[in-house]
């Protein structure tokens, strides 16, 4: 039945290339999502069902692909799977660009997905053979390289990466399956070794080239990764988009990048800071450092320490701006108390409180309910804990410089 499926899918994604496929995806690129029923009773007056279901499902993930893709979105083509698991451009692109500054001319792209990763290291100047192991995926990434007018630049191959020879190509890249159930749309998977394959053997694949690249969740336990690597994690516009394992780079070395800007942390070995009392300043580190385990670093850089020996956030007595933590004047440091923050917001004219949490089991949008908020003013709330007691700090975001 699977091969029925499968056979299925290819035809109807076969289809979308006919002129006529092509006719209802211009058609399509602007369609209501909301309006998708009476759309395609209309477009099967003229046209053959199975047709317009794959032209309005390409078309849907077109829409959904574009905060990925951006503008490329609307000539791309793309799985369910291959919108979920593909890397965002920006972060593709900071990838492709470490590589080529490396040297790298060729690339093989193992689990290489609908294409995203080998557009911009094509983009990049890199000749790469992506390989998938499924035909739909392969058929996609195909027609992805077609058109972006990167086909000459991007071979695609339908086989097992696991009995591909990559011994001919500069570098290896590996984005290993990371999640379960049917095609990969089950839950996310967290142990390595259950990546599909397995995360032993893509250290392996790396260890046979000369540069390596291996996509990786960014909550790995640093104890896992290997002494030979050096691991980045990248946040893009403050989300913590993924995690790296370089080969051929900067051994054990521990890096923070924060796209789009591309300022960049690296990691100096220093122990954590020692906590102290809460300053007149606040400073909430970016994902990326905290998952990269930067804290100390940013520390160093505002003259700050730890609010409490568990929790990451920095406090400092001076502004001192930084790209790697957000910063934030403290106005109140108050022990928790419910009835007291509702006292205090109602007071001040609150009508909107930014909830950020850390080291606390209060739910944010729990709290806010709780709170009632009324009035002009705005403030951020930090439910967190100081010197291991349960606190509220009450602030404002520094202002822009």
């Amino acid at each position: 039945m699977d091969r029925v499926n499968q056979a299925n899918d290819l035809d109807s994604f076969s289809a979308l290339h006919t002129p006529e496929g092509q006719a209802l995806l211009a058609e399509l690129r602007d369609h209501d999502p909301a309006d998708e029923l009476a759309t395609a009773t209309r477009l099967r007056r003229d046209h053959p069902a199975p047709l317009v279901s794959a032209a309005l499902g390409q078309a849907r993930l077109r829409q959904r692909a574009a905060a990925k893709f951006g503008a490329d979105a609307a000539r791309m083509y793309f799985t369910p799977n291959g919108v979920e698991q593909s890397t965002r451009s920006t972060v593709a692109a900071h990838r492709a660009t470490r590589l080529a500054a490396l040297g790298v001319r060729s690339l093989a792209d193992l689990c290489s997905g609908i294409g995203g990763d080998a557009i911009a290291l094509a983009r990049a100047g890199v000749h790469v053979l992506a390989v998938d192991r499924d035909p739909l995926t392969c058929a996609a990434a195909r027609a992805n390289a077609e058109a972006l007018g990167l086909a000459d630049r991007i071979e695609v191959r339908c086989a097992d990466v696991t009995e591909v020879d990559t011994s001919a190509y500069d570098a290896v890249f590996v984005d290993p399956a990371r999640r379960g159930g049917r095609g990969g749309r089950g839950g996310r998977i967290f142990d390595p070794e259950a990546y599909s394959p397995p995360l032993s053997w893509a250290v392996q694949a790396a260890r046979t080239a000369p540069h390596a690249a291996l996509k990786i969740a960014p909550g790995i336990p640093h104890e896992i990764i290997p002494d030979e690597a050096e691991a980045e994690w990248i946040s893009d516009g403050g989300d913590v988009k993924e995690a790296v394992l370089w080969f051929g780079t900067a051994p054990g070395a521990r890096r923070a990048t924060l796209l789009p800007a591309g300022d960049f942390l690296l990691g100096t070995g220093l122990p954590d800071p020692e906590p102290g009392p809460v300053g007149r300043w606040l400073y909430e580190p970016d994902g990326a450092v905290v998952r990269a385990h930067l804290v100390a670093e940013v520390a160093q850089q505002v003259d700050g320490r730890l609010i409490d020996p568990t929790i990451a956030y920095v406090t400092a007595d001076e502004h001192r701006p930084t790209p790697y933590a957000t910063a934030y004047e403290i106005t109140d440091t108050l022990p928790f108390n419910v009835k007291k923050l509702k006292a205090l917001l109602r007071e001040r004219g609150v009508g909107v409180a930014v909830i950020k949490k850390r080291g606390s089991a209060v739910e944010p949008d729990e709290l806010r309910k709780k709170l009632k908020l009324s009035g002009p003013n705005s403030c951020v709330v930090f439910l967190t804990r100081v010197a291991g007691a349960p606190t509220m700090l009450l602030g404002r975001a520094a202002p822009a410089r």
